[in-house]
């Protein structure tokens, strides 16, 4: 089972386009998303998603998460009518697999405020023709935040907020004291360009989740709560929130304190002890009395 980091290489390598059904925004779904509520992305349960929608979402409302974080798979009109039909709301989606214009209409057809990409590197390689895995030198570095505030400056006329979401790479020594994430904040208008920081690849880095919400208040309004499992590992393997190698005590409290709005839980694979709903379960119920 590939990781939802190489699905999306894949798709943003590979260009590929997923079905989208446009609509009227979907203003239920907006109302639907709350302040302190937890929420899931979608992309972890998403086997079980494919074979049984709505009864995947119903039961994800069951658990106690309020909202999803989509990735497109069918139509954003069917998504965003199961949604409505679970109770579900949907404040973010990632349009990595879809392309920014697409993944406009999408956000707008789901009710969602944020737009996302998780792959940015990998989609600049992909537009000059470049093969093999991204580069994170600082010069990479400042061609990145070029690119994302013209995307943000593309999302804001469209009545939306671009964010950028990381993995490990991102916290790569670029010099003088700085990492590629570094340089992303400084050098990215802070208006057009929002961060979803997932604190599992932070960690992964080599870098601490708390410090840089405290270091940014207001530039983060998005997380992924990840983790993974303790010891030596070169292929990541996922682990439930509290079995891990993060305590997200003192995490949530910088969070909160630094502005956040939505956290999406998510696990990587590969789910050898439970299932992914199952581990959703277990990622709430330690996660929710931290909220």
């Amino acid at each position: 089972m590939m990781n939802r980091r190489q699905f999306l290489a894949r798709s943003a390598l590979c260009g590929t386009a997923l079905g989208l059904g446009l609509s009227m925004p979907g203003k239920l779904l907006a109302a639907a998303s709350t302040g302190k509520g937890l929420g899931i992305q979608l992309y972890m349960v998403l086997d079980a998603y494919q074979k049984d929608p709505v009864g995947t979402l119903k039961t994800l409302k069951s658990i106690g998460y309020l909202e999803i974080e989509a990735i497109v798979t069918s139509t954003a009109e069917t998504l965003r009518d199961q949604l409505k039909e679970a109770g579900l709301g949907c404040p973010s989606m990632h349009f990595d697999s879809l392309g920014f214009d697409a993944g406009i209409k999408a956000a707008h057809t789901l009710g969602a405020k944020y737009i996302v990409s998780s792959m940015l590197p990998s989609i600049m390689q992909k537009e000059a023709n470049k093969s093999g895995e991204p580069a994170y030198s600082l010069d990479d570095a400042k061609r990145t935040a070029d690119y994302a505030n013209r995307l943000g400056e593309k999302a804001h006329k469209a009545g939306l907020q671009y964010a950028y979401h990381n993995h490990h790479a991102e916290f790569t020594d670029v010099g003088g004291g700085q990492t590629f994430y570094d340089v992303l904040l400084k050098e990215t208008d802070k208006k057009l360009v929002h961060f979803e920081l997932d604190c599992g690849w932070v960690a992964a880095g080599g870098k601490n989740p708390a410090d840089y919400f405290k270091a940014n208040p207001g530039r983060i309004p998005l997380m992924h709560a990840k983790d993974f499992l303790r010891g030596e590992h070169t292929d990541y393997p996922g682990a439930e929130l509290g079995r891990g190698k993060l305590d997200y005590k003192p995490i949530m409290a910088a969070a909160d304190t630094s502005g956040l709005k939505h956290c999406f839980v998510e696990q990587e694979g590969p789910y050898a002890r439970m299932s992914p709903l199952d581990a959703a379960r277990v990622d709430y119920d330690y996660l929710r009395p931290l909220r």
